[in-house]
């Protein structure tokens, strides 16, 4: 099945009469959102859903974080959002991508462990600010969150992990990620870029290759911060001191 939607579209405005019409209160369950009103383009068992989260685009961001794709519950947060903001009706489109992006980007126990592996890094230092917990509250303006894929992926009904299919291996996503992610980080200016994990930085080596994105300010090995790693502090321990390194060379 495939839908003809530019992955480079504002789509939110386009899906705002669906997302009227979801439950109006409380969390929303898969039956609500992984739907044929939701699904952008569909392979065999690979889908891929529109979410509102990384619509938005912070393009003065002095750091950009970026994962595989958002998962179910970045996608439930997300349209949440979105859906309690135009009920109460005193949000542009553009204020709702940026409120959805400030509620589901690296929600949940991920913010924590990201953030103390950034500090145990200087990166606050080299932002001048106290801690980089303050990227997810006062200083969200010197922070961008986006996914190489940056529409929600299920496989066989389930967060999609970067492995199976992998991406170099699916054309379908191939496109998203040598084709929408690079159209995106030419709007942003130069930041710092943390690839979160070994099928992010692997995707990403071809454009570091091809000098599309600048070696010297990627941050390659940073480890996936999510809970479900469980090899995230050894990773993380492996690679620090040349990652401390990198940073402090940024000047």
């Amino acid at each position: 099945m495939d839908i003809d939607i530019d992955i480079d579209m504002d789509r939110l405005e386009h899906f705002l009469p669906k997302i009227a019409m979801l439950p109006p209160v409380g969390s929303l369950r898969r039956g609500d959102l992984l739907t044929s009103d939701f699904l952008l383009e569909q392979k065999g068992d690979l889908e891929i859903y529109y979410a509102p989260h990384n619509e938005y685009i912070n393009t003065v961001a002095k750091i950009c974080v970026l994962g595989i794709t958002p998962g179910w519950s970045q996608m439930e947060l997300a349209f949440r959002q979105v859906r309690d903001d135009l009920r109460a009706g005193a949000y542009t489109v553009q204020e709702m991508e940026r409120r959805a992006k400030a509620t589901a980007g690296l929600a949940g126990s991920m913010r924590v462990h990201l953030c103390e592996m950034l500090d145990e890094l200087g990166v606050q230092e080299w932002l001048g600010i106290s801690t980089t917990r303050k990227l997810f509250s006062e200083r969200r303006d010197l922070i961008h969150t986006t996914s190489l894929i940056r529409n929600p992926v299920f496989w066989k009904g389930s967060n999609y992990t970067g492995h199976t299919p992998k991406i170099t291996a699916s054309p379908l996503l191939c496109t998203y990620a040598y084709e929408g992610f690079p159209s995106e980080w030419k709007q942003l200016q130069d930041p710092i870029l943390i690839p979160l994990g070994k099928s992010v930085a692997d995707t990403l080596a071809p454009l570091v290759e091809q000098g599309a994105i600048d070696r010297a300010r990627c941050l390659l090995g940073f480890p996936h911060p999510s809970g479900a790693n469980g090899h995230r502090k050894k990773q993380f321990a492996e690679v620090r001191e040349n990652l401390i390194n990198q940073v402090r060379s940024l000047g």
